[in-house]
């Protein structure tokens, strides 16, 4: 009232269902009459504070102490909540931790915990809970595909950080880059700051592969060329021995639970059949005549192969897994190397084209000056 002088309308609203009792004075900035509105200004808050202190103490209430922000008492802390990234983390070292014996069977182990897989380039997931796919390589480190990998494979398993940081993700940071085309960037439409930037880039970038060059003691284009090449080999036939030992632990795993599914319902089947494939029957025991019935398909593909014990399986998964363990431990390593010979490759050869281009431009000029001199 002292403050609008009874000339507004106003509401005073108290929080009781606080640990802190306050109020909160709304008034109307047109005044009763409708002839005018309130005007705000400067330090309208310091006034307010002012003339609040002055009731308080008219009435006998304690006042609040000006103090600087450094030293005022901080709200009422509330419960964090859990980010769904922190959820899918935590997901994923809960299902690590019952030891799958590889991706596949991984992935396997998190749709049983109802997360959606979509694969491509990038494999992501969906949760109960969540609107959208997220990728793996978003989670950070320790949450990509190779690094998953890596710890089932039974390395270290990554530190994770408070739940106070933020973590991303971040690209694997190179010695050295593919150098750019400015001259195509130009093309694009790119204009004369980015022409600078890109000539420092790619000097930075030549420089390096030069340094990459002399570390490897490599001397010639052809000693070069014969290295990228045989690297790019050796890690095609990494990246495809590996996905051979995948296909195969898929299907052995595919095919022991055909033969062990066959083993229950064979009874039941021999029931069935000598029930005269009754409708009846089949509809009481459903389940168990379509597993059996998946699992002679299954078998009618060994063509000219005899049916497997479970035990030759197992021997035969564990071989094969301990051949894909002893080809992605050079795996990474491969395809590093793979990626810095190549493109110090890409580097040098575009360098020795504008090399030629320049020369064949120098030469152009010196032609045309030649003729016009004529």
């Amino acid at each position: 009232m002292r403050f609008t002088k009874g000339n507004h309308a106003f509401i005073v609203a108290t929080h009781t269902d606080k640990a802190h009792i306050h109020n909160h004075v709304i008034f109307n900035s047109t005044n009763l009459d409708c002839d005018r509105k309130f005007r705000d200004s400067w330090f309208i808050a310091l006034a307010l504070q002012k003339l609040s202190d002055l009731v308080c103490l008219e009435h006998g209430l304690s006042v609040i102490k000006p103090r600087k922000p450094g030293e005022r008492e901080k709200r009422t802390p509330y419960p964090k909540k859990e980010s769904i990234r922190a959820r899918i983390c935590e997901d994923i070292d809960a299902v690590l931790a019952r030891e799958p014996a590889d991706f596949e069977e991984f992935l396997r182990m998190l749709k049983e915990q109802d997360y959606e897989i979509k694969r491509g380039k990038n494999i992501s997931l969906k949760g109960n809970a969540q609107k959208k796919f997220i990728r793996l390589n978003s989670l950070g480190e320790g949450y990509t595909k190779d690094d998953i990998e890596e710890r089932i494979l039974g390395k270290e398993e990554p530190e994770r950080e408070s739940d106070n940081s933020k973590k991303r993700w971040s690209r694997p940071k190179r010695d050295f880059d593919l150098l750019i085309d400015i001259q195509e960037k130009m093309k694009q439409g790119k204009g004369g700051g980015y022409t600078r930037w890109a000539t420092v880039y790619n000097i930075k970038q030549m420089a390096q592969t030069l340094l990459f060059l002399q570390e490897k003691d490599i001397r010639s284009y052809d000693v070069l060329a014969e290295k990228a090449s045989v690297h790019t080999a050796r890690f095609n036939e990494l990246s495809q021995n590996i996905k051979d030992a995948e296909k195969r632990l898929s299907e052995i795993a595919v095919l022991k639970t055909h033969i062990i599914n066959y083993a229950k319902t064979r009874d039941v089947y021999v029931a069935y059949r000598k029930s005269g494939y009754s409708k009846k029957f089949f509809e009481a025991h459903r389940e168990e005549i379509t597993l059996h019935k998946a699992a002679k398909e299954a078998f009618s593909g060994l063509t000219g192969q005899k049916i497997p014990k479970v035990k030759e399986l197992n021997a035969e998964y564990a071989q094969v897994l301990a051949k894909k363990k002893a080809a992605y431990a050079e795996y990474r390593q491969a395809k590093k190397d793979m990626q810095d010979y190549v493109t110090a490759k890409h580097n040098i050869d575009a360098f020795l084209r504008a090399q030629e281009n320049e020369q064949m431009h120098r030469e152009e000029q010196k032609r045309r000056k030649q003729k016009d001199a004529r």
